[in-house]
């Protein structure tokens, strides 16, 4: 019988290196005086946290949809949400990403 915890560790590794390829990407884009991993997955990226403005978050979005083949369009209702922390928006790619 497969062990379940196997596959908890299995899940969890992609995501952490999805949320520092997100945080490399970010900082690329962007020209950021910071180093990717002191971007924290749960801190806010827009306003208070990152600091990031609406420009900003428009070259994050074109970043992440050329990088990784997703649509990010400004009149999704739910851009907030996706763009809230570096954890949401890899949630988001993830979900979301071509093969």
């Amino acid at each position: 019988m497969p062990d379940p915890t196997e596959s908890v560790s299995q899940a969890a590794a992609p995501d952490e290196a999805l949320l520092a390829e997100l945080a490399r990407l970010i900082v690329s884009a962007l020209n950021l005086d910071i180093k990717p991993e002191e971007i924290q997955p749960d801190v806010a990226l827009y306003g208070e946290g990152l600091g990031l403005d609406s420009i900003d978050i428009l070259e994050v979005a074109l970043a992440v949809s050329k990088h990784f083949g997703v649509q990010l369009r400004a009149d999704n209702e739910n851009n907030v949400a996706i763009f809230r922390s570096l954890r949401s928006l890899a949630d988001f790619v993830a979900a979301n990403r071509s093969a």
